[in-house]
């Protein structure tokens, strides 16, 4: 891709600009040439000999001297004429600005764009976009009215409208951007162009974007994955639309209920190493205090405050984000005690009181900035009638010239603080308006400092896999036009992959349960097997610890709590399972396919109870091993697992390898839409698991 066109191109042609002021066309040209832009500029226009002062001409082969990027805002059908002009005087870059592509039902126009750009190496953004700016160079390619400060965030974003709206947040902020693109439909340039771009431009500390959809995901984290072994670590920080899932609920399976969309975006950021913004507000934080700080060397944080109730709220938000909130040191206490008056706190908060002139607000700060335990200081700020706030605010600045370790001021009271912001922004030192929010950036930092920690995951090797046995299974379920496999099916799949399952039979009727009972010769397990029944529990379809010689009683009481259940049921038969005598933790494991991340996996406490509690989290699949630790680590539950009060730790181990075995289950076979095993019972440390119950959806 040739990205130096796009951001720093000597030329421009701008097809479709135009003489009316309320015309795209007109804004772009006018954004170039009164805000700066030096190199040259040529309007295309028909009927225009001039605008702006600059020359109009009617086509771009009468301009006569070679043109770098091209700027499109005319119809659709007359920019593919355009593109095929521009190829022939060749043009290195095209921004299509103009709409009726494949958001109004006109994809293959949009394909034909790309066609043309791709075949004759041309970088196209867009279609049915706001445009480019480079700051730096004073090039405002783009229709919106403002020209950033030139700074160090690359921002990019699908939405245009959004673009506008953060470019005026931004100029209230004073939040500056090297790169700032809005990339439109994407029928060229998408996520991992730019986020390759960025993390190689010299420009660019920290990468934001906005995103609707995400393709290639796998690619992109071996983009950042190469990046950090070339020491190119950029924080990049993601702001994602389509959060709710409507219709889960309706899925065949818990995986499916469980796990939409947006949990499969939070499993990809959290292998990407991406931060992600839950809303504007949040982008705009976190943008700030990575824009202003190092990565700190550990999580524990000291706050100075001038009003108590603030620095609690500060401290319980920043222990609630995972950051460490320790008490102050006896030496640190005597210090702070030497100036700071008897109702001053001097424990963590360190409360100067209300009455606190700058000079006892600097020297409290800076004691605890001089703290050895202390990795991250937050200022907190309120406006009381003896605060002198543009005074503080300039120690502020003060002490974060003179420390490596972070530090953010969260200055409350709208424009009464003013003044004191100003001087913040100017001094570098980022500010946040809320106490809660400000802890909660700062454990941003963290996070992204934990992932640069992280050493590359090991991949999983399995030897005792029986691919060829999978796929027979497989395959005569699609030859009998089955859209799930029979529970009896699923454990012999299961079984091919390295699964731990327990002996089955398969009864069809009465007979067959009490003969293979006599065979089984101890109490075991009978489940319906139903392709209507999906929930066995719920249609009174499971019975228990059942004797052999009461095998055709138990049969006829789980085939009436069934049918009572479901009247029309096609019945397939039951399963019989020996009874496995070993305790252990019930856990689901599940797998699904999302339209945009591909395969996801599953991993939470299970059993009946599994959507009540909702304890799960999620990964991408193909996982690595530390890709399956962290999923297990980030239950809630996970203290309990590793052993808590007394108990014995589960195997912690075995089951991070069945994640890994599903995950290659998913990825092996593309004809299974959705797994579930509920419960997987996992035995104490070093026993192993058990497959008990297992549900497998066909595509």
């Amino acid at each position: 891709m040739n990205f130096d066109s796009v951001f720093n191109p000597k030329s421009i042609a701008i097809v479709g600009a135009s003489r009316r002021t309320t015309h795209v066309g007109f804004g772009i040209l006018k954004n170039l040439v009164e805000q700066g832009y030096e190199g040259e500029i040529f309007p295309i226009n028909l009927n225009a000999d001039e605008i702006l002062g600059k020359k109009c001409f009617p086509n771009l082969t009468s301009i006569g001297k070679p043109v770098e990027l091209v700027i499109f805002v005319v119809h659709p059908v007359d920019v593919k004429t355009a593109l095929d002009e521009a190829v022939k005087i060749g043009i290195k870059a095209a921004i299509v600005i103009t709409a009726g592509y494949k958001e109004t039902g006109e994809a293959e126009l949009e394909h034909e764009l790309a066609r043309v750009c791709n075949e004759n190496n041309i970088t196209l953004i867009g279609p049915n976009c706001l445009g480019v700016i480079n700051s730096s160079i004073n090039m405002n390619a783009s229709f919106a009215r403002i020209m950033p400060k030139s700074a160090g965030v690359g921002f990019f974003s699908q939405s245009g409208a959004l673009c506008v709206a953060v470019l005026d947040y931004s100029e209230k902020l004073g939040i500056g951007f090297s790169k700032f693109v809005s990339m439109g439909n994407k029928a060229q340039v998408d996520e991992r162009e730019m986020i390759r771009y960025m993390l190689n431009d010299p420009d660019t500390k920290v990468i934001a974007m906005y995103l609707e959809d995400l393709t290639h995901p796998h690619e992109i984290i071996e983009i950042i994955e190469n990046a950090k072994k070339e020491g190119k670590n950029k924080p990049i920080i993601a702001l994602k639309a389509g959060r709710t899932n409507a219709g889960a609920g309706a899925s065949a399976s818990h995986t499916g209920a469980l796990g939409g969309s947006d949990e499969a975006f939070n499993a990809f950021f959290a292998q990407a190493g991406i931060i992600r913004a839950e809303k504007v507000s949040e982008l705009f934080d976190y943008i700030k205090v990575f824009s202003s700080n190092g990565i700190p060397s550990g999580k524990r944080i000291g706050v100075v405050t001038n009003a108590g109730g603030p620095g609690v709220l500060a401290i319980d938000q920043a222990s609630l984000s995972g950051l460490e909130v320790n008490v102050l040191s006896e030496e640190i206490h005597a210090k702070l005690i030497e100036f700071l008056p008897k109702a001053a706190g001097t424990k963590n908060p360190v409360d100067v009181v209300g009455d606190a002139d700058s000079v006892r607000y600097e020297k409290a700060l800076r004691v605890v900035a001089e703290d050895k335990d202390i990795d991250i200081i937050l200022a907190v700020l309120t406006n009381q009638t003896m605060t002198e706030v543009n005074e503080t605010a300039e120690a502020i600045v003060r002490i974060k010239s003179q420390t490596n370790k972070p530090v953010l001021a969260c200055f409350m009271g709208g424009s009464s603080v003013d003044g004191g912001v100003e001087i913040l922004h100017k001094g570098g030192v980022a500010m946040i308006e809320y106490p809660e929010e400000a802890a909660n950036a700062l454990s941003k930092l963290v996070q992204y400092g934990d992932y640069l920690k992280k050493e590359p995951s090991k991949k999983f090797e399995f030897e005792n896999i029986r691919h060829d046995d999978a796929q027979k299974i497989l395959n005569t379920a699609k030859e009998e036009g089955k859209k799930s496999l029979s529970e009896f099916e699923a454990l012999h799949l299961f079984s091919a992959y390295g699964f731990s399952v327990l002996k089955a039979e398969m009864a069809i009727n009465r007979d067959e349960v009490i003969s293979k009972a006599i065979e089984i010769g101890k109490p075991f397990v009978m489940k319906i097997v139903s392709p209507d029944i999906l929930h066995k529990s719920d249609a009174g379809g499971v019975r228990l610890n059942i004797l052999p010689d009461n095998a055709g009683e138990e049969f006829d009481r789980l085939m009436e709590s069934v049918l009572a259940y479901k009247p029309d049921a096609k019945i397939d038969g039951v399963i019989m399972e020996e009874m496995l005598d070993k305790k252990g933790f019930e856990i689901i494991l599940g797998a699904k396919r999302d339209p945009s991340l591909g395969a996801i996996v599953m991993v939470g406490l299970g059993g009946i109870y599994v959507e009540i509690y909702k304890d799960i989290s999620f990964g991408l699949a193909p996982l690595a091993e530390d890709d399956s630790k962290r999923m297990i680590q980030t239950l809630k539950a996970h203290k309990i697992l590793t052993g808590f009060r007394g108990q014995k730790p589960i195997d912690v181990k075995a089951l991070t390898e069945m994640l890994g075995r599903l995950s290659k289950l998913i990825i092996d076979f593309p004809e299974i839409s959705e797994i579930d095993i509920n419960p997987l019972l996992v035995m104490n440390e070093g026993e192993g698991t058990t497959v008990l119950d297992a549900r497998i959806i066909l595509s």
